[in-house]
C-alpha cells in the first residue's frame, strides 16, 4: 500500500470500504466494522521525499521540512534553539559598539544557516535511514 503524505486523502489511502465515519460512503448509514489502517510513523517518513525535507530546512529553515515529515518533537527542538539564538544574540548586541554590529549580524547568521544545515542533514539521513530499515525488513 503507498501511503502518500501529501498526495490523496486518507479515504482513498486507505481503500475503498475502509472508512469509520458514518455515512461517508454511499449508501451506507452507519459506522462501518472494518479496520481503519492508520500509518505508522516510520511510514509517513518513509513516504516523505526526502529531497523536500531538506530543501525546506535550508530555504526557509527552521525546521519547516520537519513539519513536512510530521516530526514535531524535531521541529520544536530547532524552533527552540533558534528562538534561543535570537534571544542571545539581541542579549548580546545589547551593550556592543555600532562598529561591531556588522560582525554580529554576520555572527547570527552564520549560526542560523549552520542550525538550518545540520537539520537538513538529519532529515535526510533519517528518511534513507527508514526506507533502509524497510527494505531490510521486506528481505
Amino acid at each position: 500500500m503507498n501511503w502518500s503524505v501529501a498526495g490523496i486523502g486518507w479515504l482513498e489511502a486507505i481503500g475503498p470500504g475502509r472508512c469509520s465515519q458514518p455515512g461517508a460512503l454511499a449508501g451506507q448509514s452507519g459506522w462501518t466494522d472494518e479496520v481503519v489502517m492508520v500509518p505508522t510513523r516510520e511510514q509517513i517518513l518513509a513516504a516523505s521525499a526526502g529531497w523536500v525535507a531538506v530543501l525546506l530546512n535550508v530555504v526557509p529553515g527552521l525546521g519547516a521540512g520537519y513539519l513536512y515529515q510530521r516530526r514535531w518533537r524535531a521541529y520544536w527542538m530547532t524552533s527552540a534553539l533558534a528562538t534561543t539564538w535570537f534571544v542571545a544574540g539581541a542579549l548580546l548586541a545589547q551593550n556592543a559598539e555600532p562598529a561591531a554590529e556588522a560582525q554580529n549580524q554576520l555572527v547570527g547568521l552564520i549560526g542560523l544557516l549552520l542550525l538550518a544545515g545540520v537539520t537538513a542533514t538529519e532529515a535526510g539521513l533519517a528518511v534513507k535511514g527508514v526506507r533502509q530499515n524497510d527494505s531490510s525488513a521486506g528481505s
